[in-house]
């Protein structure tokens, strides 16, 4: 009599048998596949944000490079330089180019928000020019 107090006393404490209550925890399996896929999405996302920032480098320094020479040989606006870099045809993320205009030192900045940024100054004696990519 003494042991059916106890049981009783310790159900009554919150203290359960052990599969008293089924539990709904995922099978091991289930949680490895569930991690495998996480692991492999991140992998496939790391890759495709490297292939996405190289082309928004490659768009962000044609967008500067055509932008300068509209803007500073051709004395276009630079509202008219954007609207040529749509007519170019770029494609995927590299037709997300926006430029703008620095006048003080006559140079043009093509960028892709959040991937990339490139600039192109212009020179009387050498006109148009890149600025070195920075990795």
């Amino acid at each position: 009599m003494a042991t059916a107090g106890k049981s009783g006393a310790g159900d009554k404490q919150g203290t359960a048998h052990p599969g008293a209550y089924p539990t709904r925890q995922p099978s091991r399996w289930k949680r490895n596949l569930t991690v495998l896929a996480l692991l492999a999405i991140a992998g496939w996302l790391a890759w495709a944000w490297q292939g996405l920032r190289e082309e928004a480098l490659v768009g962000a320094a044609y967008g500067a490079r055509v932008g300068c020479v509209c803007r500073f040989v051709s004395q276009r606006p630079l509202k008219a330089c954007e609207g040529d870099l749509k007519i170019a045809g770029l494609s995927g993320i590299a037709a997300r180019v926006s430029l703008s205009e620095d006048t003080e030192r006559q140079a043009i900045t093509g960028s892709v928000p959040l991937l990339a940024r490139q600039s192109a100054d212009f020179r009387e004696d050498r006109g148009c020019q890149l600025k070195p990519w920075q990795d």
